[in-house]
């Protein structure tokens, strides 16, 4: 039988888990580096992605929690919309990736994994990121430390969200 470890998802599975909605519970704990909460104003947050599709996976959530885009303020939609420019600006210079992913899942048929909170999701993508392995053996290779990458986004974080 072959082996494959993912070491760092350990924590997925012994840590507490958090109750009601986790974009709340980020939103009033803001400061806990362990949330890898990047920037944050009175609208929204900018946070790493804890299970991303790739490295450097984004997200722009509101403080206020709602499903529907359309309860959203105009000004805080606006500003999430400031925020995601930002980040994909981040995102190009400093991973550097070669595109980017942008996009909301509303509702669990559209594909939310946390559908009770909107948010938009930006994805560095770079050419052949989905080869073979991911295709026909629905595993995903990524050839980076989650950490380190973090690390580097927090520390250019000033240079892009003003």
């Amino acid at each position: 039988m072959e082996h494959l470890y993912a070491p760092w998802r350990y924590s997925y599975v012994s840590e507490e888990k958090i109750e009601g909605c986790v974009f709340c519970h980020i939103s009033k704990n803001l400061e806990n580096e362990n949330l890898q909460v990047l920037f944050h104003d009175e609208h929204c947050y900018v946070v790493m992605n804890k299970f991303p599709y790739s490295p450097g996976h984004m997200m722009v959530i509101p403080h206020f929690h709602t499903d529907k885009i359309e309860d959203l303020d105009d000004e805080v939609w606006d500003r999430m919309g400031v925020r995601v420019r930002q980040g994909v600006k981040l995102l190009k210079e400093v991973m550097p990736c070669e595109g980017v992913n942008i996009g909301m899942n509303l509702g669990k048929a559209a594909g939310a994994g946390i559908e009770q909170h909107v948010h938009y999701h930006m994805l560095p993508r770079w050419l052949g990121d989905t080869n073979f392995i991911s295709s026909i053996g629905g595993t995903r290779v990524y050839p980076a430390d989650f950490e380190e990458i973090f690390n580097k986004i927090k520390s250019n974080v000033s240079k892009y969200f003003v």
